[in-house]
């Protein structure tokens, strides 16, 4: 007689759902996503190319482009699995606005941030960035403070190291296609510092969780299967915080307190790469699917089989 698998353990629902159309500008909050076998339909879909360097423009180098994070994107339709973007509409801190696929949007962009770009929807094969790193002890294993460095991203990062890539080659996210954060990690951390603001909006997460858990709930789940809706995502690795988090954006303050407090509260041996400070988790497509805002979150082994009855993946 064979023994039941056993249920996946429920530890919480959606709350919110977010996807940015252009790399480091503020994006939208939506009621649902659509998860592919190479990531969320629509997320990262376009990029801006500094001209002079080659670099894609990245809000991780604050004093080159200040404005990027005053910056936001909407979508004109909604992304369809498998299918090109569709138009987004680029809301420009001056007040501008410009479609992606305006005749003049590079002339548009050009202008208001006063450097030669253009508009990618595919990162280069070296993709690289500049990246500021403040200020901060322990934020990462070389010791960097109060330097700009290149930082090579996506799958351009995995070819580097020799490991196979998370991403796409021409993907325009980081390192891993999904990032997941929970409201039990915003108090935590409200709780160890709170004069600062822990809005999510800092982080630039995909999916928010609202867990009745105490503490940084998600940095238990890395190894396991996340069931949500129609979709399961296989937890990754802590996500390892920059500067960004500092940042300003609409009603949020610039508050170098954030990065600080995450580096002196939660560092994390990533893949035995050294200890940085993290916050949040990334994750992989284990199973496409649409994950909507009020979906249940299971919790499931690695090694759970995903032909598992459709009830339990979509309750």
């Amino acid at each position: 007689m064979s023994t039941p698998e056993k249920v996946p353990e429920l530890v919480g629902s959606v709350t919110e759902l977010w996807r940015f159309p252009v790399k480091s500008m503020r994006g939208e909050w939506v009621d649902a996503l659509d998860v592919t076998p190479a990531g969320i339909a629509g997320d990262r879909a376009y990029g801006i190319i500094d001209v002079e360097t080659g670099k894609v423009v990245s809000a991780k180098h604050p004093r080159r482009w200040p404005e990027l994070l005053h910056c936001r994107a909407v979508f004109t339709a909604e992304p369809a699995p498998g299918a090109p973007p569709p138009p987004a509409r680029i809301e420009l801190a001056d007040g501008t606005e410009v479609t992606t696929d305006a005749p003049d949007v590079d002339a548009v962009l050009s202008r208001f941030f006063g450097r030669d770009v253009h508009l990618t929807m595919a990162a280069p094969k070296d993709y690289t960035i500049a990246e500021y790193h403040p200020d901060v002890a322990d934020l990462n294993p070389q010791g960097d403070r109060d330097v700009v460095v290149e930082q090579v991203l996506g799958s351009a990062f995995f070819n580097a190291i020799g490991m196979p890539s998370a991403v796409p080659e021409g993907s325009l996210v980081d390192l891993f296609p999904i990032s997941v954060l929970t409201t039990s990690t915003l108090r935590h951390f409200s709780e160890l510092q709170p004069d600062s603001q822990w809005d999510l909006r800092r982080f630039r997460m995909n999916v928010i969780i609202q867990t009745p858990q105490r503490g940084l709930a998600e940095d238990a789940w890395t190894g396991n299967l996340m069931l949500i809706g129609g979709a399961a995502l296989i937890a990754a690795i802590p996500t390892p915080r920059c500067v960004m988090a500092n940042l300003a954006q609409e009603d949020l303050q610039r508050d170098s307190q954030i990065l600080k407090t995450i580096a002196r509260h939660n560092q994390r041996d990533l893949a035995g790469a050294g200890n940085y400070p993290c916050l949040g988790i990334y994750a992989i497509p284990g199973q496409p699917g649409t994950v909507r805002a009020g979906d249940e979150v299971r919790l499931a082994p690695a090694d759970f089989s995903l032909a598992i009855p459709p009830a339990l993946v979509t309750t």
